[in-house]
């Protein structure tokens, strides 16, 4: 792997420009089974994902469905391709309705070699802005990797805590992640393709989407806490879900209000995402 070649790739930078629609907001409100936000209120917590949209020819798509790498991306030669994590605050309310701006740049690119063999780390900065205000700035973190050895068997992930004062049950099926592909333009076969995502990267059921669990935990934190305005957020994968079995989001406030922990875990009580909201003092 030339990793001068893929370092090249840092501050390369992007615009893209979208209509905070309400029509979607009202459809992803329907996907999640939430009450549906009103035209003049402000975009919930990561509902941005739903915009600016990377749109490719499909002659431009590569095996797994995203775009072909050595655009914007770097182009990384390893072929699983993960939203690992990301760190978004959330400095002023995005109306809904409004015309928006993201703009995109490559922070940094990296490549580690481990247990699980050779790992390449790509971190993206977002900023999204309106009129000159800027809204949200995030930082994405996607991870590449090669396909597993033959036989090979999945670490096991750690045990989620206990401690959970807040515990939602959540059930996927096919018809949820075909539904947040579809609204976020996602072709990632891994969410809806169960042909290529057993038999090809070798997992057992179709993978719950990463920027999806995560909008469930700070989903789970509106419900408990619906006055509660979220400044920023940082949340990191640990080890996958699926569709074949049901997953439960969980939080922990903090003594003072002014955070929430939040997690997600399998049926077994393995930990698949951590996360943590901090809270407006008001």
């Amino acid at each position: 792997m030339d990793i001068d070649t893929l370092k090249s790739w840092i501050n390369k930078s992007e615009q893209h420009h979208d209509v905070i629609a309400h029509q979607k907001v009202a459809a992803l409100a329907a996907t999640l089974n939430c009450a549906t936000p009103l035209e003049s209120a402000s975009l919930p917590p990561l509902w941005h994902w739903m915009y600016f949209w990377a749109i490719a020819p499909h002659a431009e798509l590569g095996e797994d469905g995203h775009p072909k790498r050595g655009g914007f991306l770097p182009p990384v030669p390893l072929p699983r391709r993960m939203w690992a994590g990301g760190r978004l605050t959330f400095q002023s309310a995005l109306p809904i309705g409004c015309n928006a701006t993201r703009t995109s740049r490559i922070l940094g690119v990296d490549v580690k070699t481990g247990k699980s063999g050779t790992l390449a780390f790509v971190t993206v900065e977002h900023e999204i802005a309106s009129e000159n205000i800027v809204h949200i700035v995030e930082e994405h973190d996607i991870v590449y990797r090669d396909l597993p050895a033959v036989g090979a068997v999945a670490p096991t992930p750690p045990a989620a805590p206990a401690d959970a004062l807040w515990n939602k049950r959540i059930t996927p099926d096919a018809v949820l992640l075909f539904r947040y592909s579809a609204l976020t333009f996602n072709g990632h076969r891994i969410h809806y393709d169960r042909s290529y995502v057993t038999e090809v990267e070798g997992y057992p059921g179709l993978i719950v989407h990463g920027p999806l669990i995560a909008t469930l935990l700070l989903g789970l934190l509106s419900e408990k806490m619906p006055t509660a305005q979220v400044v920023s957020f940082s949340f990191r994968a640990v080890s996958p879900l699926f569709d074949i079995e049901p997953f439960t989001v969980c939080g922990q406030p903090s003594e003072d209000g002014l955070s929430v922990k939040l997690w997600a875990k399998n049926s077994r009580g393995a930990l698949a995402m951590q996360a943590e909201a901090t809270l407006k003092k008001f």
